[in-house]
């Protein structure tokens, strides 16, 4: 288990500005997923081995996938789930809520249905998508640039309440979400990091509520599953 965990520790600094993947997370560990909470709060990560003890930096972004359930049809409207309870239980048990409240975006994808699949109608391009995200990554560079931050994602407290200002329609949509989904202080700051790059991407300089009100859609996986 110990050497389960400093290989774990080596892919986190492995991943350091790039990007770490972990397909079918319940399938890990749990002891070895929850190394994951200070590297994603502290961005660094600290190895021990023998007598020797090394940190390394580790600002990565943490993607990862999982099922529903361990047959993968919990909630489907195509096939019956055949799971128990219990087992549903112990597989989600394996992701923490202290990991669940360190991740920013929780999407949940359903099936694509054949009519989908032939449908006509116009998506947005992948070059259309780089466009759009290069534009919002431009416009956090140039209003960061004399704090020596990159990114919405490393806005410190006192710059979310400088460049994350909601109005009172806002502010009362987050006090209601806050309620009624049970959200941490933790998810709180998140919520308002993601509204903040939405609006980049819809070149608004005000965080607007339809900004607002994705955002928080983006938290609520974890309240209804967990």
């Amino acid at each position: 288990m110990e050497e389960e965990k400093v290989q774990s520790h080596g892919e986190i600094s492995l991943s350091h500005n790039g990007v770490l993947f972990l397909d079918e997370l319940p399938e890990f560990n749990k002891s070895v997923l929850e190394l994951l909470r200070g590297p994603l709060e502290d961005k660094f990560v600290t190895i021990s081995r023998l007598n020797m003890t090394i940190t390394y930096p580790c600002n990565f972004i943490f993607v990862a996938s999982m099922n529903p359930c361990p047959c993968g049809y919990y909630g489907s409207s195509k096939k019956e789930c055949n799971c128990k309870d219990e087992q549903i239980k112990r597989y989600r048990n394996k992701i923490s809520g202290p990991l669940l409240d360190r991740i920013d975006l929780h999407i949940e994808v359903e099936g694509v249905k054949y009519k989908k699949l032939e449908s006509n109608e116009k998506i947005e391009t992948s070059e259309e998508i780089r466009k759009r995200v290069n534009t919002a990554r431009t416009i956090q560079l140039n209003r960061y640039k004399k704090y020596s931050i990159f990114s919405n994602s490393a806005l410190t407290p006192q710059l979310i309440e400088k460049y994350c200002k909601l109005d009172l329609k806002c502010k009362a949509i987050l006090k209601n979400a806050f309620d009624k989904l049970g959200l941490s202080a933790r998810a709180y700051i998140r919520i308002l990091k993601v509204a903040r790059t939405i609006a980049d991407l819809d070149q608004s300089y005000e965080i607007k509520v339809n900004h607002l009100a994705e955002a928080i859609q983006y938290r609520s996986l974890d309240r209804k599953y967990w």
